[in-house]
């Protein structure tokens, strides 16, 4: 009602913002200057304060659900009864809300040209409290989607209510979810590339939103980082890294096809157990799934949430047998998540799952670079799921605040190619309409 209700105020305005607030004499010059229409530029850095701003509260709120639910709050045992718990809440919360929006409805917003937006607003009402709930709780999956779903589909209705044409608020939903990524990677140009990408499973189709993308990218970044983060520092604290020789660019070949692996590990065992679920009823899926999870958990911690922090406890010396067991259960736990209804991203746990992996195996290879084997794989491992190459390997050099372009790059290009017949996101496609067509070449 709410958010209804707020979406009715800004429509009352929008439309005529511009009009309002620059003079006539002046728009004409303006236009010519941004190379865009005036309207379609206020849209969209209306979408990147807003996708900056519900970025940054909803991981505010996340970090104070998670002080009361998360799994380092309780023991297993009482923290295994209450995921139990929470599955049954997940499942009266969707019982009552409907069905919660994701992703690929968000990416399907962006390739129908009339996009029915109204369904996805509503499912977005749905999404945020289960979400909060899964993830907060200490779920496997990462907050990731539901962050970029809400940030995407506000900055649709955003561009609705300026009444721009379809082809343009096109434009805006991906410089929103643009924003939403780089709350999240603290990578504002990785972000950008991420949002342009993950629409298709080849490249980026959409050029004509690279720089909204971009614009709307470090707004959010801007907002995110006064209202999260005390600082500019990277998420992950890896090791300083030694220049690179040539032969860590033949091992980032391996590294790429160690990560394709991971991500066709990860596609099958989703979908094998998607088919298993099935037989279960729906209102049971989360409550059978909270269980599950909290098996889990008994054979390692590491089970449980989506990986981002838990990395951080693994960088120093670990035996290769804590990684291997605990990339093995965090890939079965997230993909455990996905087929019971568990809301939350799975980019963060592949990230996870392919250090757990890489770092187990990295001494054992002669001549390689250890953490640029390590950085190479993350990507890879992501990159064979969500066809994002350039996204992921900004997103992953971001976030560890390393330097490794070439090595990350090439895996990431390897996994694409190892992957290429293999899909887990539905709504990726070809895009639908021509830009220059609409009239705006």
């Amino acid at each position: 009602m709410y958010l209804k209700r707020a979406f009715r105020r800004v429509g009352e305005w929008a439309p005529n913002l511009t009009e309002r607030v620059v003079p006539s004499r002046a728009q004409d010059g303006l236009q010519r200057f941004f190379g865009v229409p005036l309207r379609l530029a206020a849209a969209i850095v209306a979408a990147g304060l807003a996708g900056g701003a519900l970025g940054a509260a909803y991981i505010r709120t996340l970090d104070v659900i998670d002080t009361w639910l998360g799994p380092d709050r309780w023991s297993v045992a009482a923290h295994g009864v209450m995921l139990v718990g929470v599955g049954l809440v997940v499942a009266v919360g969707i019982g009552l809300l409907g069905r919660p929006a994701d992703v690929e409805l968000l990416i399907d917003n962006i390739h129908i040209p009339e996009p029915q937006e109204r369904g996805s607003e509503s499912r977005l009402r749905s999404l945020l409290p289960i979400s909060l709930l899964c993830i907060g709780a200490g779920g496997p999956l990462g907050p990731e989607a539901p962050v970029v779903t809400m940030t995407g589909t506000v900055a649709h209705r955003l561009g609705r209510l300026f009444q721009l044409q379809v082809p343009e608020v096109r434009i805006v939903t991906i410089a929103g979810m643009a924003a939403g990524f780089t709350v999240l990677f603290n990578a504002p140009l990785g972000a950008a590339l991420f949002a342009l990408e993950i629409p298709h499973r080849r490249g980026i189709q959409y050029y004509e939103a690279i720089i909204p993308a971009a614009i709307g990218a470090v707004i959010g970044f801007g907002i995110s980082t006064a209202v999260i983060r005390s600082g500019l520092q990277p998420v992950w604290d890896f090791p300083a890294i030694a220049p690179l020789h040539w032969p860590d660019l033949l091992w980032s070949v391996v590294a790429g096809a160690l990560g394709a692996a991971i991500a066709v590990t990860f596609t099958l065992v989703t979908t094998g157990l998607k088919h298993v679920f099935r037989r279960i009823p729906m209102v049971a899926r989360p409550a059978v799934g909270g269980g599950v999870l909290a098996m889990l958990a008994f054979v390692t911690p590491n089970a449980l949430t989506n990986g981002e922090h838990q990395l951080n406890t693994l960088t120093g010396k670990v035996l290769v047998a804590t990684l291997l067991v605990a990339g093995a259960v965090k890939l079965v736990a997230a993909s455990v998540g996905v087929a019971t209804g568990w809301r939350g991203g799975f980019i963060i746990p592949l990230f996870f799952v392919g250090f757990c992996f890489s770092k187990a195996c990295a001494g054992l290879l002669p001549g390689a670079s250890e953490w640029a084997f390590i950085a190479a794989t993350m990507v890879a491992a992501n990159v064979g799921v969500t066809k994002t190459p350039l996204g992921s390997t900004l997103a992953v050099t971001g976030m560890a605040g390393i330097r490794l372009l070439p090595s990350t790059l090439i895996a990431a290009l390897t996994s694409l190619i190892l992957t290429s017949s293999l899909g887990l996101i539905d709504a990726q496609r070809e895009r639908v309409d021509v830009y220059a067509a609409n009239g705006h070449g």
